[in-house]
């Protein structure tokens, strides 16, 4: 760089002064560095024409910046986590079940691929574990109606459990599926989190496994409230809600038995009782079949709890329980809850 020159007193001696005209070398292809080049050193910036054009000082520039800053004191406060956000939907939720199982082999990656193009709020899935302990997306406790094990391997009844991850994650999760899907897999947990959660969100059922692996992958992924958890087994939902208290949970019924009793169709319907469980447990989704009724869905939210049904696929089925005011509906067929909600419900 060439010597400071002396001041010239024609000059205004102000903070800030013009830029060169337009075609005197402004910008990085003139004569004046460009003030986006970051090789340039910091502080007063000299022209070849340095008695006429001299650029402010660093601090100058260090003063507007501090002045456009945001007030942080009076900022928005920040947004919820999705799912939380999820919940305060005030819309019905489009909930996909085992991804969009009337289109692809379920719990696959096409079958969620479907689902997330149909914008579906949540992509349902279920898992248990292997043998060595991986969480493997598939709803069965065996696998034979939906993988090619039994004639891979020439047997029949083979449980998940009874095989490690590298062997379950070679079979075919799609020839058994018309038409036929020859390249799908058993996904991990973990693949299907990763394919979905860049999208959408995921509707995680626990089929098997302990809690502590399902709340370590969360955590180690930071997906705590990223998805939602539900199970049939509460005691596996009050084992995780302890090791993750602010997890949403859901918690799906109706249970078979209850204090050592079976039960009768009349006892599984949705109840204030069965709500008193469910909001001690620590769940905030009550996530039934259709015995539900509009007297137990207004006890839910006035317990703050929301109401989902499952697997609901007939459009009539799905429009009387839209008019009882459930918050979230699962299907093998987003799409037609999509179409049904749309003549259905009445916006503001």
């Amino acid at each position: 760089m060439t010597a400071n020159p002396t001041p010239n007193p024609s000059i205004p001696t102000g903070r800030f002064l013009p830029l060169p005209p337009a075609g005197e070398g402004r910008g990085e292809g003139g004569p004046y560095p460009s003030p986006l080049n970051r090789s340039q050193p910091m502080g007063i910036l000299l022209s070849t024409r340095m008695s006429r054009y001299i650029v402010a000082p660093s601090l100058a520039l260090l003063l507007i910046l501090i002045l456009a800053m945001p007030n942080t004191s009076s900022a928005e406060p920040p947004s919820p986590l999705p799912a939380l956000a999820l919940l305060a939907q005030k819309r019905p939720l489009v909930i996909g079940h085992r991804g969009y199982a009337a289109l692809a082999p379920e719990n696959t990656l096409a079958s969620f691929h479907h689902a997330l193009t149909a914008g579906a709020d949540l992509v349902e899935l279920d898992y248990h574990h292997s043998r060595d302990g991986v969480p493997i997306v598939i709803h069965d406790g065996t696998l034979d109606r939906t993988t090619d094990a039994s004639r891979r391997w020439n047997e029949k009844g083979i449980r998940v459990d009874s095989r490690d991850a590298a062997e379950l994650i070679s079979l075919s999760a799609g020839t058994e599926f018309q038409p036929p899907f020859p390249g799908e897999r058993l996904p991990t947990l973990l693949d299907a989190l990763e394919f979905i959660q860049g999208r959408g969100m995921t509707l995680i059922e626990r089929k098997g496994g302990d809690p502590k692996t399902l709340a370590d992958l969360l955590q180690k992924r930071g997906l705590i409230n990223q998805v939602v958890v539900q199970s049939f087994d509460w005691e596996f939902l009050r084992g995780f809600h302890q090791l993750v208290p602010n997890q949403v949970l859901g918690a799906l019924g109706p249970l078979s038995t209850r204090n050592g009793k079976k039960l009768t169709d009349s006892e599984k319907v949705l109840s204030p009782s069965w709500l008193a469980d469910i909001q001690e447990m620590g769940a905030q989704v009550a996530v039934w079949n259709s015995q539900v009724d509009a007297a137990s869905i207004q006890a839910a939210h006035q317990r703050g709890l929301k109401v989902w049904v499952y697997t609901i696929n007939d459009p009539n089925r799905a429009t009387a329980l839209l008019a009882l005011g459930v918050d979230g509906i699962i299907s093998d067929n987003p799409g037609l809850i999509w179409r049904t909600i749309a003549v259905t419900v009445k916006t503001p």
